[in-house]
């Protein structure tokens, strides 16, 4: 029984090594912007209400941030977490909760994710209990080929990816970065390593 769940974390750690591998080999679409400097997002042609149902049941996320230091500097830090995703609204949309400890004291997330039969975009929002409100404005965008980009702009047109790659359904990666020059660079702030709790 041990040696069978030795297996099973050593399967699980090598598959999470070769999608961390071809996930740093994607890049961000270039992004288009209106005539006063506003993000414009079209979906992909296959957008779909089901790009999330790979996700649907329980996993276990290993968790990469980017940490600026006072002296300017930064260092990437980690923290184990849980997740559980169901599926709502007949299929368009989902939500799911994100439980983790940080710094010493428990967190709790929430995503709450919406797809638009009209525009075929989704909206992805985010509460945790740090702050007890609804992020705003929400990331949108679509999956192409099973990995997803979504977006937003804040006020001072800093603009907000969110990168789900699914090409390994059991063992997705879910990363965030920041842009203040218009998507010209990027810098990658949070890398989550999924791996799906099988029953």
């Amino acid at each position: 029984m041990v040696l069978f769940s030795s297996l099973a974390v050593s399967h699980a750690a090598v598959s999470q090594q070769i999608s961390s591998v071809e996930n740093e080999k994607l890049t961000v679409p270039k992004l288009q912007f209106s005539s006063q400097g506003e993000l414009l997002i079209a979906p992909s042609g296959s957008s779909s209400k089901n790009d999330f149902d790979f996700f649907a049941g329980k996993w276990t996320l290993h968790n990469r941030v980017l940490k600026k230091k006072s002296d300017n500097t930064t260092e990437w830090t980690t923290f184990e977490a849980t997740q559980e995703m169901h599926i709502i609204l007949k299929g368009i949309g989902n939500v799911d909760n994100f439980l983790a400890v940080r710094n010493g004291k428990p967190f709790e997330g929430m995503t709450l994710r919406l797809f638009d039969p009209k525009t075929k975009l989704w909206s992805i929002y985010w509460a945790d209990s740090n702050y007890g409100t609804l992020g705003l404005p929400p990331q949108v965008g679509s999956f192409e080929n099973k990995v997803g980009h979504f977006f937003s702009q804040d006020d001072k047109r800093v603009i907000t990816v969110y990168r789900w790659d699914a090409r390994d359904e059991n063992n997705p990666i879910w990363s965030q970065a920041t842009s203040e020059d218009n998507g010209n660079t990027w810098e990658w702030n949070w890398y989550m390593y999924m791996h799906k709790v099988k029953g």
